[in-house]
């Protein structure tokens, strides 16, 4: 017995990769903002440059995402 896949409408494939996409940006704000932290209470200096790295590195994941997806152009 084999299920037949429902197509997705434009509109629905769209609003479910805003949801994924917002939980990345919020996920590298977060390492961000945690790293801030870190440099203002004087964590140590690996601890602080991995959280900022990890952060950065999600952000440019989402930003390769958008531009894969959507074909950005000027």
């Amino acid at each position: 017995m084999v299920k037949k896949k429902k197509k997705l409408s434009q509109q629905q494939e769209f609003e479910i990769l805003k949801l994924v996409l917002d939980k990345f940006l919020w996920l590298g704000v977060a390492f961000i903002g945690i790293a801030l932290y870190f440099m203002l209470t004087s964590g140590s200096f690996t601890t602080r440059l991995d959280l900022m790295l990890a952060g950065i590195i999600t952000l440019i994941i989402i930003i390769v995402l958008l531009v894969k997806e959507y074909h950005i152009t000027k």
